[in-house]
C-alpha cells in the first residue's frame, strides 16, 4: 500500500513537471525578441540566457517536448499501475480517463494560458532550470534534431532556408498597429512611428508645396519693393524668379538680406538681392522622403525644388516637411493661420481641395487610399474620371463627395460625408496645413 501512494506521488511530480516544461515552452517561442534584446542590453543576465536559447530553437523545443512526454509517459504508467492495483481491470479505464483530464486541463491548457499571456516574464523566470533541463537531455536531443533534419531533408524541406513574406518595416508596422488596436500605443505616437516607417515608401512630390502655392520674387522687380514683401512674408526662405517663374535663379534667405542692409547701413536702393542670393537646389520629384532627408542633412540645407522629369518646377520641399510628417503640424508664432478641414453639426466635413489626403487621414481617423492622389480633389477627380462641376456628388471608398467650389479647373472645396457619420472622432486641433520656410 505505501509503495501505491509513492507511486501516485512519483504522478504528482510529474505533473508539475509536465506544468513546468509546457508553460516553458510556451513562454520562451512568443517572448519578445525585442524587448529580451533591450533587456539583455542592459545588463540583465536571464534575458541574456532566452536570447541564447531562442537562438538554437529546434535544440530548445526538442528538449522540452523530450523532457514534457517522459513525465506525461511516466505519469500515466503509474497511475495505470496503480488503478490497475485497486480496480483491476477498470482500473486501466479510469487511469485513461483520468489522467487524460490532468494532462489536457493542468499541465497543457492552464500552464500554456498562463504563458501566453505574460510571456516575457515566465520566460525569465523559467529560463535557467529550462537550461539545465537541455544540458541533461543534450546528447539526445541532438539525435532526435538529426534525425527531425534527414526526415526533412527527405520531403525536399531545408530547416533554416524558409524567409519571411513580410520585410523588417512591415513586420514593425504590424506590430505597432496591433499594439494601437490593443491600445497600448496611443494615436499620436502610433502616427509618428507609421510616419517614420512611410520615409521609404513617400516621394517628395507626395508631401511638396504646389508651385501654385510658393511665395516667390520677381528680380526684376525694384529692391524697395522686394525689400517690402519679404518683411510682409511669413517666411525665411523665398524663391527668386526671372523672366517667368518657373525660371528660379536663386533662393534668398531673410537672414542674409538682413546682414546685406545692415552692411550698406541701411541704404535699400544700393542693395543687390541676386548677388546674396543662395543657387537653387532642385531635386527629383521621386526622391524618396528617407533619401531627401539624408541629402538635408549632408548638404546642411533646409530647402529644395522639386522639378519632374523635364526640369519643369513642379514645387518646393522643406526639412520641415519632412518632420511634420514624422511628428505632425509643427506651427510657430509666424504661421499663417489655415484650417483645411471643418466639421458640420451634421457629420459632414467641407475639406479643401488641396488637403493632403495622409493629413485627412491622420486628423479624422478615416483610411482615403493615397496611392493614386495626393489631395482630395486628386482622389475625387481619380475616382470621378470627370472634372467635376459645383453641385455634383460621388460616392465611393464609404464616403459622399459633393463637390461645393471650383476655381477653373481646380476643386477647391468638397463636402465629405462618411457613410458612418456615427464612428467620427472629435475633430483635433491640429491642422493640415504644409509652410514653406
Amino acid at each position: 500500500m505505501t509503495s501505491d501512494w509513492l507511486a501516485l506521488g512519483a504522478v504528482f511530480v510529474c505533473l508539475m513537471l509536465s506544468f513546468f516544461f509546457s508553460g516553458s515552452e510556451t513562454a520562451l517561442t512568443a517572448a519578445s525578441k525585442a524587448r529580451m534584446h533591450a533587456l539583455e542590453k542592459n545588463g540583465d543576465g536571464r534575458a541574456a540566457l532566452v536570447n541564447r536559447l531562442m537562438a538554437y530553437r529546434e535544440r530548445l523545443i526538442g528538449g522540452i517536448l523530450l523532457g514534457n512526454n517522459l513525465v506525461n509517459i511516466a505519469a500515466s504508467s503509474l497511475a495505470t499501475g496503480v488503478l490497475f492495483h485497486w480496480f483491476g481491470a477498470a482500473g486501466i479505464a479510469y487511469a485513461t480517463l483520468g489522467m487524460t483530464a490532468l494532462i489536457v486541463v493542468f499541465t497543457e491548457v492552464l500552464p500554456k494560458t498562463i504563458a501566453i499571456n505574460h510571456p516575457d516574464r515566465v520566460a525569465l523566470a523559467v529560463v535557467r532550470p529550462i537550461r539545465l533541463a537541455i544540458g541533461l537531455f543534450g546528447p539526445l536531443t541532438l539525435a532526435i534534431e538529426t534525425v527531425v533534419r534527414r526526415l526533412l531533408r527527405i520531403l525536399g524541406l531545408e530547416v533554416g532556408k524558409t524567409r519571411s513574406v513580410l520585410t523588417g518595416a512591415e513586420e514593425l508596422r504590424g506590430a505597432v498597429d496591433l499594439l494601437h488596436r490593443e491600445g497600448s500605443v496611443v494615436k499620436d505616437e502610433h502616427d509618428m512611428l507609421g510616419g517614420l516607417l512611410d520615409l521609404n515608401e513617400l516621394e517628395v512630390s507626395d508631401i511638396m508645396i504646389h508651385r501654385t502655392k510658393i511665395m516667390s520674387l520677381d528680380l526684376d522687380e525694384p529692391p524697395e519693393t522686394l525689400v517690402r514683401e519679404v518683411l510682409a512674408s511669413p517666411f525665411t526662405r523665398i524663391p527668386l524668379w526671372r523672366d517667368k517663374p518657373d525660371n528660379i535663379v536663386g533662393v534668398l534667405h531673410v537672414k542674409n538680406l538682413l546682414r546685406e542692409l545692415q552692411a550698406l547701413g541701411g541704404d535699400v536702393s544700393r542693395l543687390d538681392i541676386e548677388k546674396i542670393a543662395a543657387e537653387p537646389w532642385f531635386v527629383p520629384d521621386v526622391t524618396t522622403l528617407a533619401d531627401q532627408l539624408k541629402a538635408f542633412r549632408r548638404r546642411k540645407q533646409h530647402f529644395a525644388l522639386v522639378v519632374d522629369e523635364y526640369g519643369e518646377v513642379m514645387g518646393l520641399v522643406t526639412l520641415e516637411d519632412i518632420l511634420e510628417e514624422i511628428v505632425g503640424d509643427i506651427a510657430d508664432e509666424h504661421d499663417v493661420a489655415f484650417t483645411g478641414a471643418r466639421r458640420h453639426p451634421d457629420g459632414s466635413v467641407n475639406v479643401e481641395g488641396s488637403v493632403p489626403i495622409r493629413d485627412l487621414n491622420r486628423a479624422m481617423g478615416w483610411t482615403l487610399p493615397d496611392e493614386e492622389a495626393t489631395t482630395l480633389a486628386g482622389l475625387v477627380i481619380h475616382e470621378a474620371r470627370i472634372i467635376p462641376e459645383p453641385g455634383q456628388a460621388f460616392i465611393f471608398h464609404g464616403f459622399r463627395f459633393q463637390i461645393m467650389r471650383k476655381q477653373r479647373n481646380r476643386i477647391t472645396l468638397v463636402r465629405v460625408v462618411p457613410l458612418d457619420a456615427a464612428r467620427l472622432p472629435p475633430l483635433p486641433a491640429a491642422r493640415m496645413r504644409r509652410v514653406q520656410v
